[in-house]
This record gives structure tokens, C-alpha cells and sequence, in this order.
């Protein structure tokens, strides 16, 4: 059975419409779905929690994503996508960041992308759950490396859990460098490790000034866990900002810095 605009309105084939339109488009949000079929946004809503219940669809803030779309990319992998933004982002936000200074790096491709632009700083006191980052600033005389205690995650030398989170937390650093893996269009900072994501909030409270570090690619992805808000941040780096996260950096006063990639 069909509207007149010829959009389903039987519950089965308006859910198998709506996977379609998740696979095609890679996320979408119960406001929009709820104009496309004309129904309710609770409607949507029970129909997306339906489907993520069946595992073909993830459910999200605000909407829902197609599986395939919140699979965390293989860490390899990810070093290339889009390797020319995160080198120039990593400049830019190593360029804020003093000599003499303390900071935290956490886990990630762009905030690897960072640490390697930091290798001509003088003294720096650097605090990581990031194994690479460790083992590359550890080279380096002028760096004092402390690297947090907790379970390794195999799969990216992360350090992760409730050890890496009470470890952080003795310290009070003048940065962070902060990466995620998604952030939603409300300014929703994202990632797919509940695990990580304890450490990433102990980070930010505990650093007097916090860089978010991503390139554009993080926009059209999504993931389960929140971390926190772009709010919360000082300073965002990043390649292209689309214009919803744009004024949540003009209403919360974040620091919008744009880079252009070689």
C-alpha cells in the first residue's frame, strides 16, 4: 500500500525503505524519514529501533546509520584516508602548542598526524594512552613520554579501560590533542569504544585547553558512544566545517580553525 506520492506506508516495506535509504546515504535522522512518509517522528523512531534491533540499522543520535557505516575502519587503513588533511591539521595544532608546555595525546590517526609535526618543539612533557605516539616522541631527548597503564587494544596500540581513565586523572596538563571517530552535525563528539571513550573524558577534564583534531571524512560517519560535545572544546582543527558544527563554535566560542592540505 502506497501514498499518493507513491512513498510505502505498510510497516514492512516502509522499513525496508528506510535500510535503503541508510545504505544509499549512510545515515539518516528520524525528522527527515518523518516527512519523507508522512508520519509521525515516533513512528520512525519505533521503526529505527525495530531495524537496529534486527542489526540492520545502528541506532544514533537523532537518526540512524547503515552498519556499514559504523564499522571501524581497519587502523592501516585509516592512516590513508585522507592523509593530506591530517598532515596539515597536525601542523596547525602542533603550531598552538608552546615549547615547555604539558599536553595529552590521545588515541588516532590525526592526532598521530600531530605528534609527528611536534618533533622540532623543545621540552615538551607528553601524556598518552597512544602506543605510536609513545614509541615515536620517546626518540626525541627533549620530550619527557608517560604513557598510561590499561588493556592494549590489539588492533591500534590503544590503551584503554578503567586503569588508562584513573591514570589520567592524576595529572593537569596545559593541552590535550583530541581525536574522535565521528561527530554528529549537533556537535556530538563520537567513538566506538566505551572503553576509550572513559579515557578520552578523563583527557578533557583534565587539560586547561583542548584541541579537537579531524578531518571532514568524521562528518559523514557515525558511532555509538558519546564522548562529549564541541562545546566543551577550545579549539577545532580541521580541513572543512560544515556550517551546523560552524555555529556551534560561534554560540560556544570555540576557536574554528580551517587548514588547507598541501
Amino acid at each position: 500500500m502506497n501514498d499518493t506520492a507513491g512513498r510505502p506506508v505498510d510497516v514492512a516495506a516502509r522499513q525496508e525503505a528506510i535500510v535503503g535509504l541508510a545504505r544509499v546515504n549512510g545515515r539518516v535522522t528520524v525528522d527527515d524519514l518523518a516527512a519523507y512518509f508522512g508520519v509521525t517522528p515516533q513512528t520512525i523512531r519505533k521503526d529505527l529501533n525495530d531495524l537496529a534491533g534486527r542489526r540492520l540499522l545502528t541506532r544514533v543520535h537523532g537518526g540512524a546509520v547503515s552498519p556499514s557505516g559504523t564499522a571501524n575502519v581497519e587502523y592501516e587503513k585509516r592512516r590513508l584516508i585522507a592523509s593530506g588533511e591530517k598532515a596539515a591539521i597536525g601542523r596547525a595544532a602542533a603550531a598552538m602548542i608552546p615549547d615547555d608546555a604539558s599536553l595529552f595525546i590521545n588515541i588516532g590517526t590525526t592526532t598521530e598526524a600531530v605528534s609527528e609535526a611536534l618533533v622540532h618543539h623543545g621540552a615538551l612533557m607528553i601524556i598518552t594512552n597512544n602506543i605510536n605516539v609513545a614509541n615515536r616522541m620517546r626518540l626525541y631527548p627533549q620530550f619527557e613520554v608517560v604513557i598510561a597503564g590499561g588493556v592494549v587494544r590489539g588492533s591500534d596500540g590503544g590503551i584503554v579501560g578503567e586503569a588508562a581513565g584513573d591514570f589520567i586523572r592524576q595529572f593537569k596538563v596545559d593541552y590535550a590533542v583530541i581525536g574522535v571517530s565521528a561527530i554528529d552535525r549537533d556537535g556530538s563528539l563520537l567513538d566506538f569504544d566505551f572503553r576509550e571513550v572513559k579515557v578520552a573524558q578523563a583527557i578533557i577534564e583534565n587539560a586547561r585547553h583542548v584541541i579537537l583534531v579531524s578531518d571532514c571524512s568524521k562528518f559523514d560517519r557515525g558511532a555509538p558512544v558519546r564522548i562529549a560535545h564541541l562545546s566543551q572544546m577550545d579549539t577545532f582543527v580541521t580541513d572543512r566545517c560544515p556550517e551546523p558544527l560552524r555555529r556551534v563554535c560561534r554560540d560556544h566560542e570555540v576557536r574554528l580553525h580551517e587548514v588547507c592540505p598541501d
